[in-house]
C-alpha cells in the first residue's frame, strides 16, 4: 500500500470517527466550541447558604457562573474588591470573567459566614 493511500484511510477513518463522535456525542462539540476565544465557562451553585464548589479553580479568560438556588438573594463579593455581583435574587445568576492570575476569596455579604475562593491561574 502507497504512503498516499494509507494517509487518505487515516483521514477518511478520522473523519468517520470525527462524525460518530459528534452524533453520539454533540455536548462534547458544543463544550469544545464554547471555549475557544471565551474560555470555559464553570458554575458555582449557591444553595442551603453555601457556595459549591467553595473553591475553583480557573484560567485567565474562563467565565464563571453563579446560579443561586436559595429562595433568597446573595451576594459574591471579592474580598479585595475585584469584583462584587450586587445581589443575585432567587433563581437568578452572576457572571465573571477571570481577568487576572491570583487568589481571591469572595464572601456573600448578606450572610457573611458564606465564603468562597476563586484561584485564577
Amino acid at each position: 500500500m502507497s504512503v498516499q493511500r494509507a494517509a487518505r484511510r487515516h483521514l477518511v477513518g478520522a473523519a468517520a470517527l470525527g462524525t460518530i463522535l459528534f452524533c453520539l456525542f454533540p455536548s462534547l462539540a458544543i463544550t469544545a466550541a464554547r471555549k475557544g476565544d471565551d474560555g470555559a465557562l464553570h458554575t458555582v451553585v449557591i444553595s442551603g447558604t453555601a457556595f459549591t464548589p467553595p473553591t475553583l479553580t480557573v484560567n485567565v479568560g474562563d467565565r464563571i457562573v453563579w446560579k443561586n438556588d436559595d429562595p433568597f438573594a446573595h451576594t459574591v463579593t471579592s474580598r479585595d474588591g475585584k469584583f462584587d455581583s450586587k445581589d443575585i435574587a432567587a433563581g437568578g445568576s452572576w457572571t465573571y470573567r477571570a481577568a487576572q492570575t491570583g487568589t481571591f476569596p469572595y464572601i456573600c455579604t448578606l450572610h457573611r459566614t458564606m465564603k468562597g475562593t476563586l484561584i485564577v491561574r
